[in-house]
């Protein structure tokens, strides 16, 4: 089995995770707004952060809506990872550790006109949805699937439709999200464990510990 401890939307506010929070495992994943506008400064700061996790043999990150950099300059920002060999950024890409294939995609339906945004229902994110590999076994995403996780303010379920039933037809065994705050939490459906990992309430206060499993 291999121990998996997920984190997500901690803009910025990595440092103040309680230590104790961040308990030994075999992969930490974080599924997107590693900061508030994506700023190289604050990308950087995170990667660093990030790197020094010694207690997990892996590290893997995707951007989220609020993380502009990666999306606007992606020469600039490849720059900054090039410096933290161990650790994984994930964009419409994958990567095969412990046995495990995991896919990770920062794209999500229009959200405020933010970063890494498409049409709802639109061709182009179903494009990049059909990319996700058939034989992955984790699927990370920076927004939730419709109907998993995603009940935002206002009680309104904004996940993406599409990506539903990419996940449906699939044989994805976990999905990892985060981008609702306040749809934190973890699921079962058919075959899949639903996760939403964001680690700061709608306050943008570190509320949510870490969820962590084994696959």
């Amino acid at each position: 089995m291999t121990k998996i401890l997920c984190i997500s939307d901690t803009h910025s506010k990595h440092n103040l995770i309680p230590k104790e929070w961040l308990e030994p495992a075999d992969i930490i994943i974080h599924a997107g707004d590693i900061s508030n506008v994506g700023d190289f400064l604050d990308i950087e700061h995170f990667c660093m952060w990030f790197s020094s996790l010694d207690q997990y043999k892996h590290k893997i990150f995707i951007a989220g809506n609020h993380d502009f950099g990666f999306e606007n300059e992606p020469a600039h920002t490849a720059d900054i990872l090039s410096r933290f060999p161990n650790v994984t950024y994930l964009q419409d890409s994958s990567v095969t550790v412990e046995g495990l294939k995991i896919y990770g995609s920062p794209w999500q339906p229009e959200f405020c006109n933010w970063a890494f945004n498409l049409p709802r229902n639109g061709e182009q994110l179903e494009e990049k949805w059909n990319a996700i590999d058939v034989d992955t076994d984790i699927l990370i995403t920076h927004g939730p699937a419709w109907g998993m996780l995603d009940i935002a303010p206002g009680n309104l379920r904004v996940g993406c439709e599409i990506l539903t039933e990419k996940i449906k037809n699939s044989k994805v065994r976990t999905h990892i999200c985060g981008h609702i705050h306040n749809s934190y939490g973890e699921m079962m459906r058919d075959w899949t464990h639903y996760i939403n990992a964001a680690t700061l309430n709608e306050r943008y206060e570190v509320q949510n510990p870490p969820i962590v499993f084994e696959i």
